[in-house]
Order: structure tokens, then C-alpha cells, then sequence
């Protein structure tokens, strides 16, 4: 299948789009199309390196279970966003569990390839290094907010990044299918917390709740809470 009627998909997402064209062009045309049922998993903790993928369609959980199965959930991982870029920089191990949250379709790069493509195009390299420092910038504000700021304000930050895909979407979704148990396991609130929290907001007219969605109605109000 030609990996190229995937381009606007991925055109709607910011690291992408900003790639110089001739690298947007051979991503796409050494891709290949994954297609996952709920539940199954794309690597596990251990693996070794893969490559590169973009969600396309769908949604991929990124976390870990413990020896007693308790699970972390990290994030969740949505179209148009990319990840598994760490592995291609160092070339260890997988680091987390990645399944799919429903029917998913990826777009994947084979290490091999991506490797012989920066191999032939060393200044590329410096377009990997921004996508993953845009996570790590991410996770030294979850770190911080994990320490200072108060559940609520945590947790209306998480639903902004969610919305904006993580830096990705410009202009945010509204509607996030997003049930409330992984918004607690995200946060590492419990699920009472969690739900009394969004209950709050939603007397407040700040978000509506549905079944396994959350839909936001006033973006000023809950950006102004997640900055307290």
C-alpha cells in the first residue's frame, strides 16, 4: 500500500509537519502499515529496538505492570503522534509495555531502514533529537507537577496535554475518549480521586462527563486551574 495517502494524517501533527519535505518522503516510503486488534501488543519491556511509529488511527496504551500486576500507565499514545524514537538513539532494550486501546493502525519505520536513512542523511538526526526532547521536556514538568501541585491542577494539565496530543494537535480536541480509571493510573490518583475531581469540574461547567469520554467546554477555566 502506498504509505503516501497517509500524509495528511500526519500532516496534522507538528513534529512531522515541520520535517523537511525529502525526510517526510522517505519516512513514507519506507513505512510500513501495522494493523493491530484491541488489546494486542506491539512490544513489551525487554524487547529489542524496533524502530519508529506513528499512530495513525486508533490508540496505543504505554505503561508497565508490576510483579503483582499493578499496572503504570504513562500515556496514551494518539493519531497523529509519534513514538519509539529513544531505542533508535541508544539501542537498548524497550523500556515499557505498548498495546493497542482499540483497533489500531500504525505507520512503522524498521530500524534497519531508519538507521541506513540517517546513515545516509546525518543531518536528520538532529529532527529525532527534537522529537524525543519534546517528551523529555514533558517529563520533567509531570515530575515537578507530581511533587508541587495539588491533584486537581494535575489532573487539568494532563487533560490539556491529552487535547493537544501531547504538543502535537494545533487546535486541541474538545472530546477525549479517555476512561477515568487510566486518568488515574496516568496521574497515580486513586479512582475515587480521580472521579470526585472531574465531578467538581463538571458541576463547575468546566468539562462534561460521559461514558469512557470527557468532553471540555471551558478551556480558559481549566487552563487557568491546571497553572495553580
Amino acid at each position: 500500500m502506498d504509505m503516501q495517502v497517509w500524509r495528511a494524517r500526519l500532516m496534522t501533527g507538528q513534529w512531522f509537519s515541520h520535517l523537511p519535505a525529502p525526510l517526510q518522503n522517505s519516512l513514507l516510503d519506507a513505512g510500513k502499515l501495522r494493523r493491530l486488534p484491541a488489546g494486542q501488543r506491539l512490544f513489551q519491556r525487554g524487547d529489542p529496538p524496533c524502530g519508529l511509529y506513528a499512530v495513525l488511527e486508533g490508540a496505543i496504551r504505554i505503561g508497565t505492570v508490576s510483579e503483582q500486576g499493578k499496572e503504570a500507565l504513562l500515556s496514551l499514545v494518539e493519531a497523529p503522534h509519534w513514538f519509539g524514537e529513544i531505542c533508535l538513539f541508544d539501542g537498548q532494550p524497550r523500556t515499557h509495555d505498548a498495546f493497542a486501546m482499540g483497533p489500531c493502525t500504525l505507520l512503522h519505520i524498521p530500524q534497519a531502514a531508519l538507521l541506513a536513512l540517517l546513515d545516509e542523511h546525518p543531518v536528520y538526526w538532529r529532527q529525532l533529537a527534537l522529537l524525543m526532547s519534546q517528551k523529555l521536556r514533558l517529563t520533567f514538568i509531570n515530575l515537578e507537577q507530581l511533587s508541587l501541585m495539588p491533584a486537581p491542577a494535575r489532573l487539568a494539565h494532563r487533560l490539556l496535554l491529552i487535547a493537544e496530543g501531547y504538543g502535537e494537535l494545533d487546535p486541541p480536541r474538545r472530546v477525549l475518549q479517555l476512561p477515568q480509571e487510566q486518568l488515574a493510573s496516568m496521574l497515580s490518583l486513586s479512582r475515587q480521586t480521580t472521579n470526585q475531581i472531574l465531578k467538581d469540574l463538571q458541576g463547575q461547567g468546566i468539562l462534561n462527563l460521559k461514558y469512557g469520554e470527557i468532553v471540555i467546554l471551558d478551556v480558559g477555566r481549566l487552563r487557568g486551574l491546571a497553572s495553580i
